[in-house]
């Protein structure tokens, strides 16, 4: 029945029984044949037929769309059972990005590793770009990110959170006073932003281009060195309101403003779908549930 559903299910996403016939390498009187066969043996109709067109019933609807968790949880039940058999040991690689001050990725790690102490885990930072590259080469499973670019067929896609943009200045800094400012009015103070010394002006240029910070940078190599440029007044960090609420109190937070509008940033779990694992799957459903809290 399995094979039939698999079928059934390429039937449905073509929408053809033709193109259907092609993906599965069988003839068209086949894989309706193979249809026939599972409604006749499920005891209901999946299909109304009309001429060379056909849709589904509302039982064929409920069907399909639960026969889709059926199959993924058959395809990951097999990977499992393979790994068991051949004593392969089970590893996560998530990347996240560097400067990342949120308490949501370290809320799911220690979910994860609470659920799965037998999963090894490698977990490393980088910038924007950094991450990219090691998703795209296969070297990370999974990343936290934010989104620079437009979102790809390739890759699951999962937004976790829309944060409101804010800086991060000393107190003793004139802006501190300030309620709102905007990237316009920080052109004469120097942006620090916490990069790999190989990105520096990669990541320069898309907050000079696209964030407006027009004035001079300062790099970092991590949120703690950031941090203690931030308290020496010498430039402000940029951040998100949902940052870490355990920053300096000598450190002010900002709201930062585009027109009369605050700017945000989106934060994304990314993944490639054609590594799409059971363990993969189960660290982003624990990064979203702390992300919605």
């Amino acid at each position: 029945m399995l094979r039939q559903i698999r079928y059934f299910q390429s039937v449905v996403r073509n929408n053809s029984f033709t193109e259907a016939a092609e993906e599965c390498h069988i003839s068209q009187s086949a894989i309706s044949q193979q249809i026939r066969s599972l409604e006749h043996e499920l005891g209901f109709q999946l299909l109304k037929r009309r001429n060379r067109k056909f849709a589904l019933t509302p039982a064929g609807e409920y069907f399909y769309r639960k026969s889709l968790i059926l199959t993924a949880d058959y395809d990951a039940i097999c990977r499992e059972a393979h790994r068991i058999a051949h004593g392969d040991t089970a590893g996560l690689r998530i990347g996240f990005l560097r400067g990342y001050q949120g308490r949501q990725f370290r809320k799911a790690l220690e979910q994860f590793t609470g659920k799965y102490p037998e999963v090894s885990l490698h977990i490393e930072d980088g910038t924007h770009e950094e991450l990219f590259q090691r998703l795209q080469t296969g070297e990370l499973d999974l990343v936290l990110n934010d989104q620079r670019r437009a979102f790809s067929d390739e890759y699951v896609n999962l937004l976790l959170a829309n944060s409101a943009s804010c800086i991060e200045v000393s107190e003793k800094s004139p802006l501190a006073s300030l309620g709102r400012v905007s990237p316009e009015e920080l052109k004469n103070i120097p942006c620090i932003l916490i990069t790999s010394k190989d990105q520096q002006e990669t990541e320069r240029q898309y907050y000079h281009d696209i964030m407006g910070f027009k004035g001079d940078y300062i790099f970092a190599e991590n949120l703690e060195e950031a941090r203690l440029i931030v308290i020496g007044n010498q430039g402000f960090l940029p951040t998100e309101e949902n940052g870490d609420e355990d920053r300096p109190s000598s450190v002010v937070r900002i709201p930062l403003m585009r027109g009369k509008d605050q700017m945000t940033r989106n934060y994304c779990a990314f993944w490639k779908k054609n590594n799409s694992g059971y363990y993969v799957e189960e660290f982003a459903e624990m990064l979203k549930t702390q992300f919605s809290h």
